[in-house]
Formats: C-alpha cells, structure tokens, sequence
C-alpha cells in the first residue's frame, strides 16, 4: 500500500497505486483523486476515491 501522504502521480505502478472504495479502479496521476480520513476507536482510517461523484455515491 502506498503512503496516503505520498505524491501519488509520482512512479507509482498500478499494482501498487491505491483504489477506489467506490468502484475499485486503481487511482494513479488522477487530479480528481479523494482521500476521506477519519478516527475511529483511536486509530486513523481513511478510504481512496477516484472522484467527487465515487465519494459521493459510496455506501458503507
């Protein structure tokens, strides 16, 4: 997994490159990339989507 904090445009492979949540697509050099970060029971959790409308429409 790569490191949330990373410039992700910068050589990732896409076997290496995150997905997104929402419709599983590796998401590499993509401008519309979202990180949604929270905690829960004291540790940081955070899920990847390939865009706005990914985000939007994820379901938990």
């Amino acid at each position: 997994m790569v490191d949330p904090t990373s410039d992700l445009g910068e050589d990732i492979d896409e076997a290496d490159a995150p997905t997104c949540a929402n419709c599983g697509d590796p998401i590499v050099q993509s401008p519309t990339h979202r990180v949604v970060t929270w905690v829960e029971d004291g540790r940081v959790q955070h899920r990847h989507f390939c865009s706005d409308d990914c985000r939007d429409a994820f379901a938990e």
